[in-house]
C-alpha cells in the first residue's frame, strides 16, 4: 500500500507496518475540511485492521497534541488553524488541574499535565482539542503570553532530593526547586515562609528553578498571607516613584486652588464613619425648607482635582481600579497622602470637593439636583455608634461636644434623621431588596491571631448615610444621561431563567407566588418580607442573594436591579473606586463648560477593567479571611459547636457556627444513620429509611473533624440536630400528613 507521504521514509524506519504521518493526515484534513477516522483510512486507502487501529490511535494522539480538533459522535477530525488558538487566563485549581478562562466562550479544562507549564494567572494561547465524558473542551497550552508573576511566598521544603518551596493554594501545584547554597547563604530552615525570585520556569518535565530573596517573618501569620495574596492574584501594593512623587507635591488648599469653587465653607457639613476608618471621602448636610421639603448636600472628595488624567498617579489608579480590604489591612488604590490626608474630608480643615445639592420633596421624590466644585470645611467627625447612640438618647453623655454642642450641626442630624424615615419609605415603594445576612468583622490580638469573630452591626446612622450616597449615585447618573457623558454606568442586571425557576420552586416552601422567568423587584420582596422574622432568615435570604446576578461597570446604562433604580451610576467613593473618579472628572467637565477629558482607554476597555479589578479584590478578601478563619479553627478541632444549615448540597450540608460565624461542610456520608437523597427544589436532604430530613435553617450540633488549609476547608461532623427550621417542621407535618392520609386509603 503506498501513498504520497513526504515523511514516508522515516514512517518505514520507525515502523514495521507503516501508516500515513502526522503531516499527511494533516494535509489531507486541509483539502477535505473535516473527516472521521473511517473516511480518512479510505482516502488513504487502508483495509488492514492493524492499520486502521493505529490510525485511530495516531488521531487520538494528534487530538491531545493540539494539533487536530475532534469533535461529535462519531469523531470529526479537523486540523487546528491560527483561528482556533483562543487567548485567555489561567484559573489554578487546588487539586492540580485548571482552566483557561475566556470572555466569549466556555472556558477550556487543563489537565494536571497541562498545568505544570504554568502558574495561577498566567496569559496563555490555547486550543481546544476534545471533549471529556463531562462536556468539558479540554485544551492544550501552545505557549505562554505572560506571567502573571515572577515572585512568590511559599514555605521552605527539603526532602530526599533537595529543597524546594512549597505554595499555598491556588499555586499549591508548582513547587520552586532552590539549591542547598542559596538556602545555607540566607540560613533559611524548612518550613518557615520565603520569598523567592523565578529563575526558570517549569516545563513538561522539571520544575521551576528559583532563587529564595528573603525570610518571612513567619510571627505574624495574618501579614504573611496577605502578602502571599497580594502576588498570587496580582494586586499591585507598591506605588511607582513618579505616582509618589506627584502626590507628595500638593499641598493644602490654596486662594487659588479655591478659586471658581462655590464656597460651602459655612455650612454645618460633617462626616459619619467607622470607629477605625482612616478616610473620610464624603461629608452631609441636610435643612427643611419651605412646605416641608428638603435640601440635601452631599460633598465628595475631589479626587481628580488631584488625580490629572493620563498621569502618572492616573495610571496607578486605573491598573489597580479599587481599593483592597483586608482584615485591618487595605491596600489603597491612592497613596496615603491623599486617601488619608488632603482627599480625606478631616474636621476643621479646607476641603476641595465635588457637590451634589439636591431637593427633596415632603413625599421624599428628588425635584432637582445641581452639581459643582466647592470647597468645603467639616465641622466634625462622627461615628456610627455616637450617632446611633445620639438618635437613642440625645442626653446619652458618651456622645461627643461636636454633636451636641453646636446647634447647627445637631439640627442638621436630627433633619437627616427624619429625611431618612421618608427615603425608607421610598425604598420599600419601589421594592428595593434588603436580605437579612450577617457582615462579621475579625478582631485580632496582639500576636496577630484572630481573638474573636463578631458580627457588625448597621443602625439608623449607617442607613441614614447610604441613603444619602444612593441619593448622590443616582441624580449623578441621571445628570449624565441627560448629557449623554462618557461614564461607567453601575449595572445589575435581572436573575436570568435558570436562577428563576429555582427560586420559583423554593417560594412554594413558603406559599408565595414567584414567576420561573422575568422576575420583579416586588417578587423577591414578597419572600423577604414574608421571612424576614423567622429564626432561619439568614438561610432563606441567603439563597436567595445567590440567585441575583453580579454588577458591573459598563458604558451603557441598564439600571440596577436590586436596588430597584432604573438608572445608577457610583459617584460617591473616589477615594477607592476608578469608576466614581472618571464620573466626576465628565460632571466636572460639563458644569465647568471645559472639554471633556481624553483618555488612553476607552470606556468599553474602562468598563471591562474596573469590573475585572473589583472581582479580584473580592476574591483576594475573601481568600484570606477564609485562610485565617481555616488557620483559626485548626487550634479547634475535635471540639464541638452550634450551627445553623445554610447550604444544601447533593454532596452534604454546610454549616454556619453561630457564635463564630465560620463555614464549613457536614459531608453526606457523616450526616446520620439513613440514606439520604437531595431534593434540590426542597432544599433539602431526606432520609428514606427512617424519614430523618435536613434543610435550610436547622439548628444542630457538630464537631470540627479536620481542616484543610490547600482547599480552605472545614470538615465538620455532625454530633445531632437540635431543633429544625419552621419551614422543615412544617413540610415534616405536611409528609407525615400525606403518608398517614396513604396508609389509611
Amino acid at each position: 500500500m503506498t501513498w504520497n507521504d513526504p515523511n514516508a521514509k522515516q514512517e518505514a524506519q520507525n515502523y514495521d507496518n507503516p501508516i500515513p504521518s502526522r503531516l499527511l493526515i494533516l494535509q489531507t484534513l486541509a483539502d477535505l475540511g473535516e473527516a472521521t477516522q473511517p473516511q480518512l483510512a479510505e482516502a488513504f486507502g487502508i483495509e488492514d485492521a492493524d492499520q486502521f487501529d493505529a490510525l485511530g490511535n495516531r488521531l487520538k494522539a494528534m487530538a491531545r497534541d493540539g494539533q487536530v480538533n475532534r469533535e461529535g459522535r462519531p469523531y470529526r477530525y479537523r486540523a487546528v488553524t491560527k483561528q482556533d488558538i483562543v487567548t485567555g487566563t489561567v484559573s489554578a485549581h487546588a487539586k492540580g488541574f485548571g482552566f483557561v478562562v475566556l470572555d466569549d466562550m466556555p472556558d477550556l479544562f487543563l489537565h494536571e499535565k497541562q498545568m505544570r507549564w504554568v502558574f495561577n494567572g498566567d496569559t496563555v494561547n490555547a486550543i481546544g482539542t476534545t471533549t471529556d465524558n463531562r462536556g468539558r473542551t479540554e485544551g492544550r497550552i501552545i505557549d505562554v503570553v505572560e506571567r502573571q508573576q515572577t515572585q512568590f511566598i511559599g514555605t521552605l521544603a527539603q526532602d530526599d532530593e533537595g529543597y524546594c518551596v512549597e505554595l499555598s493554594s491556588p499555586n499549591n501545584h508548582q513547587p520552586i526547586t532552590v539549591t542547598e547554597e542559596n538556602v545555607q547563604e540566607l540560613k533559611a530552615k524548612p518550613g518557615l515562609p520565603v520569598k523567592v525570585d523565578i529563575i526558570d520556569w517549569p516545563n513538561q518535565h522539571e520544575f521551576a528553578t528559583g532563587k529564595i530573596v528573603d525570610i518571612m517573618d513567619d510571627d505574624n501569620d495574618r501579614e504573611v498571607i496577605i502578602e502571599t495574596t497580594l502576588l498570587n492574584y496580582d494586586i499591585p501594593h507598591e506605588f511607582s516613584k513618579e505616582a509618589l512623587k506627584q502626590a507628595d507635591s500638593y499641598k493644602e488648599p490654596t486662594a487659588k486652588d479655591i478659586k471658581g469653587r462655590k464656597d460651602i465653607r459655612d455650612l454645618p457639613m460633617v462626616t459619619i464613619d467607622g470607629e477605625d476608618a482612616r478616610d473620610f471621602d464624603d461629608a452631609v448636610f441636610a435643612e427643611k425648607r419651605s412646605g416641608g421639603n428638603y435640601r440635601v448636600v452631599v460633598a465628595i472628595a475631589d479626587v481628580s482635582h488631584y488625580v490629572t488624567p493620563n498621569s502618572a498617579l492616573d495610571h496607578e489608579a486605573y491598573e489597580r481600579g479599587t481599593s483592597v480590604y483586608f482584615p485591618h489591612h487595605v491596600v489603597p488604590m491612592l497613596p496615603e497622602v491623599l486617601s488619608n490626608g488632603l482627599c480625606s474630608l478631616n474636621p476643621n480643615r479646607d476641603r476641595l470637593c465635588m457637590v451634589a445639592d439636591i431637593k427633596v420633596s415632603r413625599a421624599g421624590n428628588v425635584t432637582g439636583y445641581e452639581f459643582y466644585p466647592g470647597v468645603i470645611h467639616s465641622k466634625a467627625r462622627l461615628t456610627y455608634n455616637q450617632v446611633n447612640a445620639y438618635f437613642d438618647n440625645p442626653k446619652d453623655k458618651s456622645i461627643p461636644e461636636s454633636l451636641t454642642g453646636n446647634k447647627d450641626v445637631k439640627k442638621s442630624i436630627d433633619t437627616l434623621h427624619q429625611l431618612y424615615g421618608l427615603l425608607v419609605q421610598k425604598r420599600a415603594e419601589r421594592h428595593a431588596m434588603e436580605f437579612e445576612t450577617v457582615e462579621t468583622y475579625i478582631k485580632f490580638n496582639e500576636e496577630g491571631g484572630i481573638a474573636a469573630i463578631l458580627p457588625r452591626t448597621r443602625g439608623d446612622s449607617q442607613k441614614l448615610i447610604e441613603e444619602c450616597m444612593l441619593l448622590a449615585n443616582t441624580c449623578a447618573a441621571n445628570f449624565t444621561l441627560k448629557h449623554d457623558l462618557p461614564v461607567l454606568y453601575r449595572n445589575h442586571d435581572k436573575p436570568d431563567g435558570e436562577k428563576s425557576m429555582r427560586i420559583h420552586e423554593y417560594a412554594k416552601n413558603f406559599g408565595i407566588s414567584f414567576p420561573e422567568e422575568n422576575p420583579t423587584q416586588a417578587d423577591y420582596q414578597r419572600i423577604i418580607e414574608a421571612t424576614k422574622e423567622r429564626p432561619d432568615a439568614v438561610s432563606i435570604h441567603s439563597m436567595l442573594l445567590r440567585s441575583m446576578m453580579q454588577a458591573n461597570y459598563a458604558p451603557e446604562n441598564i439600571g440596577h436591579f436590586g436596588l430597584a433604580y432604573d438608572e445608577y451610576s457610583h459617584f460617591t467613593s473616589p477615594i477607592r473606586r476608578y469608576p466614581d473618579l472618571m464620573l466626576h472628572r465628565a460632571i466636572k467637565a460639563k458644569v465647568t463648560g471645559k472639554k471633556q477629558p481624553e483618555m488612553d482607554f476607552t470606556l468599553s476597555d474602562a468598563g471591562t477593567q474596573t469590573s475585572d479589578t473589583e472581582r479580584r479584590a473580592e476574591k483576594a478578601s475573601r481568600f484570606v479571611e477564609s485562610w485565617l478563619k481555616c488557620h483559626y479553627m485548626k487550634d479547634h478541632v475535635g471540639e464541638e459547636f452550634d450551627g445553623v444549615v445554610t447550604t444544601v448540597t447533593n454532596f452534604g450540608l454546610f454549616i454556619t457556627l453561630t457564635d463564630l460565624f465560620i463555614d464549613g461542610l457536614v459531608h453526606i456520608s457523616n450526616v446520620g444513620n439513613d440514606f439520604f437523597v437531595y431534593d434540590e427544589k426542597q432544599q433539602q436532604l431526606i432520609g428514606k429509611d427512617k424519614g430523618t430530613l435536613f434543610g435550610l435553617g436547622d439548628l444542630v450540633k457538630v464537631k470540627v473533624a479536620g481542616v484543610n488549609m490547600d482547599l480552605l476547608q472545614i470538615d465538620f461532623d455532625l454530633v445531632e440536630k437540635l431543633r429544625s427550621s419552621e419551614m422543615n417542621q412544617t413540610k415534616k407535618k405536611r409528609r407525615r400528613s400525606r403518608s398517614k392520609k396513604t396508609n389509611n386509603d
